[in-house]
């Protein structure tokens, strides 16, 4: 299922996804998915200018609460480059779940692809400039030192869940443990991109792993799988949190406060339950 280990006898395990929780990557992953777009499509990006490439970078930034998996990045840059009607940002924040099947279909796209072409992009960004590619992804500020501090503690354990690819998460992870004081241990490391495993899964396999009456604590970004953990039968003893640093909108947090199974946090709301758990004060 995975590449992590999810043996765990602390008291309180932790499963916190990555982009948006951990990692703000979405200059990267919009710069990304740029690049990737006028690769795949070099007679419709005709347009490379300075000017053009600022306004799709900015629909970028404005849609990122909707991507799960990077390789959308892609698919909303063509959105926003050729203005495709039905496909307006507020559109797309609305309902992209349901507009992005058909655009797979219509350009005769497939997930495996995507997948494995958006990565070799960033493979390439890598290997020509590491510290260029790693720049743009930025710890949020607190984040590294209370996951060290649970860490470091018998009393948490700490899982990444992420549907980035592995390689580009452990890399990340690696570079700011020297930079940003970020250490999870690359066993605690979960990545469903290729698979499409969904992450109700993974905290399946934490639950059954944890010992006898620990505290399970899921972190999220996306409100969409707050509600699929939510839908999910025999998850029903994890805690939900939806983090209002993260990439969704107002009216997700709205929909998520209006939720009794999903509390919103905030980034002192987070740092002080990852100490206070580190210290069996949890």
């Amino acid at each position: 299922m995975a590449t992590a280990s999810a043996s765990t006898g602390a008291p309180t395990v932790y499963a916190l996804d990555f982009d948006g929780v951990v990692c703000d990557s979405e200059p990267e992953s919009s710069i990304s998915g740029w690049t990737h777009a006028r690769a795949l499509w070099p007679e419709i990006f005709v347009d490379d200018s300075e000017a053009t490439t600022r306004r799709v970078l900015d629909g970028l930034k404005r849609t990122r609460p909707v991507v799960e998996t990077g390789f959308e990045n892609t698919l909303l840059a063509r959105c926003v480059y050729e203005e495709i009607p039905g496909y307006s940002v507020d559109e797309i924040l609305a309902s992209w779940g349901a507009l992005m099947p058909p655009l797979m279909e219509r350009w005769n796209l497939d997930r495996a692809s995507m997948v494995s072409g958006y990565g070799a992009i960033r493979d390439d960004w890598m290997e020509a400039d590491l510290a260029g590619w790693l720049a743009p992804n930025l710890i949020y500020p607190g984040i590294g030192e209370a996951c060290n501090v649970a860490e470091a503690s018998s009393a948490c354990d700490v899982f990444i869940v992420t549907t980035k690819q592995a390689r580009f998460a452990a890399a990340i992870m690696e570079e700011k443990a020297r930079s940003a004081n970020l250490v999870v241990p690359e066993t605690r490391l979960f990545s469903q991109c290729v698979s499409g495993i969904p992450k109700t899964a993974v905290l399946r396999e934490l639950g059954d792993a944890a010992a006898e009456g620990a505290r399970k604590v899921f972190v999220e970004d996306k409100m969409s799988t707050l509600e699929k953990v939510c839908a999910t039968e025999g998850l029903e003893d994890w805690e939900l949190f939806l983090v209002d640093w993260g990439y969704n909108t107002p009216e997700e947090r709205a929909r998520a406060e209006a939720n009794p199974r999903i509390t919103v946090w905030g980034l002192e709301d987070f740092v002080r339950d990852l100490e206070a758990a580190a210290a069996a004060k949890a």
